[in-house]
């Protein structure tokens, strides 16, 4: 018991550090870019923000997924199939990145009207965006190589690979955009770096002797690819759904007050990642437990496991809120370098309604990272694809047009509440299936017994 609790802490804690680590590399262009382009930038470049999810869900799509495939094949003791997995997770994801990256080549203009830029913002946003989508193999290795490093026993390396690079890119950020004077610019290629940094960390484990993972000769197998993206799409989806609604954000903000209303999102958006981020390394922290237990058949460690998660993310959430209620004017300010009244009053009424999804989120993040890591790809999806993209997008959409900005800030705590409700009833079909199984299994001992007997 005493094992589970320090392995459970132990992950939890390094989980926690580097997804704080990833959000603090966008927070700290936040900050920057309002210091130093003011709204106008920051509004850039909280439109540009949806290709971040797409490129860093893409490499959780083949992190996540195939690690948990790795960890499964590994705990039953077939490394050679494990290491495969690897292998075809990893080149998989390369061409994903090299695709992303010609296409910010090509296209990064008609993509920046596509994603809401307009004639003041345009000129920052495609900047931005083709540098960061020129980076796109190195944001998606940099997430497929921790969560592989971290489901290879060393998640203190994938911790620190994390947490490195967000130093480094916050060192480089004010670097280039202050005494060099590079702009937006400078603020994309900053983080673009800081992933290159993740990678070499993380490049580490395979010189500590003590790894498992290995490149083995490439057997690439569609089914194989097929099984790990069922396993990742959950990850992918909570990833790159939440890029997807801040551009439905924005949209909608747009029509409603403005660029002043989407800079105001992009702050409440930016603190909010840091809290997600939290809630994120918790579901990924505990996915190579679940996963491990589930491959040697321990589910009820599996269930324990989930239960304190559970409890750590609602009592978190609490603390969030409460400070949120009683800090907000202090944490608008940070980013309100220009000291706009109107963006701060509307950053902090947004800020306090925004938050009260958060004793809700941890739930939905734990329990859509339990069911992909014991092998339930469906479930996984279902709650996902709700929060993520389905009732998010319906939900903005009509309270936004029925009660204004109020409507558009309480959107996020509905489609949380709502997706709370659809995990418990999943959970509990589930639940009835169990014990029609068990109960099916027993009737037929039964019978084998009672013919043993005659």
């Amino acid at each position: 018991m005493k094992k589970m609790n320090f392995a459970f802490w132990k992950y939890i804690s390094l989980g926690i550090f580097g997804m704080i680590g990833s959000a603090g590399t966008i927070l700290a262009d936040a900050f920057f870019v309002s210091d130093r382009l003011g709204s106008t930038g920051l509004a850039a470049m909280n439109i540009a923000m949806c290709m971040f999810g797409l490129m860093n869900g893409t490499g959780l799509l083949f992190g996540i997924g195939g690690a948990t495939r790795y960890t499964i094949a590994s705990a039953q003791g077939n490394n050679v199939r494990a290491n495969q997995v690897f292998a075809s997770s990893f080149f998989t994801a390369l061409f994903m990145g090299v695709a992303f990256a010609l296409t910010g080549l090509l296209f990064s203009n008609p993509i920046s009207y596509l994603l809401g830029a307009n004639t003041e913002t345009i000129i920052m946003c495609n900047i931005y965006l083709k540098t960061i989508l020129c980076f796109a193999p190195a944001f998606v290795l940099n997430h497929l190589l921790m969560a592989f490093v971290r489901n290879d026993g060393n998640p203190i390396l994938s911790t620190c690979a994390m947490m490195v690079g967000s130093l480094a890119n916050i060192v480089l950020d004010y670097l280039f955009m202050y005494p060099l004077g590079m702009g937006i610019f400078g603020a994309a290629v900053a983080t673009g770096l800081a992933a290159l940094i993740g990678i070499s960390i993380s490049c580490l484990h395979f010189l500590s002797g003590t790894n498992n993972l290995r490149f083995v000769r490439l057997k690439f197998d569609l089914k194989e690819i097929a099984t790990v993206v069922s396993l990742g799409t959950s990850s992918f989806i909570t990833e790159f759904s939440s890029s997807v609604v801040i551009m439905i954000y924005n949209l909608l903000i747009l029509k409603k007050t403005g660029n002043t209303g989407v800079a105001a999102y992009g702050i409440v958006a930016n603190l909010a990642l840091m809290v997600l981020a939290i809630m994120s390394g918790i579901s990924h922290g505990l996915q190579p437990l679940l996963s491990k237990m589930h491959g040697v058949g321990d589910e009820k460690g599996v269930r324990q496991l989930y239960r304190k998660g559970i409890f750590l993310t609602f009592l978190i959430g609490i603390a969030v809120l409460g400070a949120v209620i009683a800090f907000a004017p202090v944490l608008i300010r940070c980013f309100n370098g220009e000291g706009d009244m109107t963006l701060q009053a509307l950053a902090e009424r947004g800020l306090r309604l925004y938050f009260i999804g958060f004793l809700f989120v941890g739930h939905n993040y734990l329990t859509a990272a339990y069911f992909s890591a014991t092998e339930m790809p469906k479930q996984a999806f279902a709650i996902a694809f709700f929060r993520g993209f389905i009732g998010s997008v319906a939900i903005v959409c009509f309270l936004s047009m029925y009660f204004g900005m109020t409507g558009i800030w309480l959107a996020f705590p509905v489609v949380e509440i709502i997706t709370v409700g659809l995990s418990l009833i999943l959970q509990f079909k589930l639940n009835l299936s169990h014990r029609a199984v068990n109960l099916h299994q027993n009737i037929s001992v039964n019978n084998q017994e009672r013919s043993i007997e005659i």
